[in-house]
């Protein structure tokens, strides 16, 4: 939204796109919970995994996750831009987040490279590098077998990497086929983002607001009732907010309320 539209309203950005800064991202005591026990696997490795439908906040937890990882010194980050790529282009990215320079039409020339640098980091550090997967539904079942056997050394006994898996329910599907079930039998954490109550929804809306500068920007009145039609999503609840903030600007209207949602 453009910077002008924003002034008038006291706003340092838009509480309700989805560019929202990270640090004013809502962390909901159980995203902080599932955060602080990724942290804790660190120095093991393995699988992490977010499921949920879509606009229940996936992303969003994996961006709070990225922002506590990213502060923690010695640890080498990752997150992966292209989860539908087949395997050779799996291998090119892998390869330019990790520094190591691979050769996609050789595998096992690629794959024994990456793991000597995962190594090299282990010897030098105390916690595993970390790959985050958005959209992870979108990955091809042989590059997820691919990247359980990249994580595994010494006879299955260590894992060099961890990874964070987040998609929507068509992930936990196919999780549950005969192909990926190893991978599914070494998923550590788990978290699954659902339906949120009205009452959570709110604690929500009133904390972007606050951080976006203006806690009155909405009525009270306008807050409850976009909650309560919200059915449970996160997302749908900005898209509405979003849509009554832009009617607003264009009216040069002070202040949303339930007139305007009517």
């Amino acid at each position: 939204m453009n910077r002008k539209l924003l002034t008038p309203y006291g706003l340092k950005f838009n509480p309700f796109s989805a560019q929202i800064p990270v640090e004013a991202l809502w962390n909901s005591p159980v995203v902080g919970q599932f955060c602080w026990r990724v942290e804790q696997q660190l120095g093991e490795g393995g699988f992490a995994l977010i499921t949920g439908v879509s606009g229940s906040g996936k992303s969003a937890t994996l961006r709070l996750l990225q922002s506590r990882l990213v502060s923690q010194r010695e640890l080498t980050l990752g997150v992966l831009t292209r989860p539908q790529a087949a395997l050779a282009d799996f291998y090119r990215e892998l390869g330019d987040l990790f520094g190591v320079p691979l050769r996609p039409h050789n595998r096992r020339a690629s794959a024994k490279a990456l793991r000597e640098r995962w190594l090299q980091h282990l010897g030098t550090a105390l916690v595993r590098p970390v790959l985050l997967v958005d959209e992870a539904q979108e990955m091809h079942a042989a590059v997820l077998a691919e990247l359980r056997l990249l994580t595994s050394a010494e006879l299955d006994s260590r894992s060099i990497l961890t990874v964070v898996l987040a998609g929507d329910d068509r992930l936990c599907g196919r999780l549950e086929t005969p192909e990926l079930v190893p991978l599914a039998s070494r998923i550590r954490t788990r978290l699954r983002t659902a339906s949120l109550p009205p009452a959570d929804l709110l604690t929500c809306l009133q904390h972007l607001l606050e951080a976006a500068g203006n806690a009155r920007l909405m009525t009270a009145a306008l807050q409850q009732t976009l909650c309560e039609h919200a059915a449970g999503n996160l997302r749908l609840l900005m898209n509405m907010a979003n849509e009554l903030f832009v009617t607003a600007c264009s009216q040069n209207m002070e202040t949303l309320d339930e007139k305007l949602y009517l």
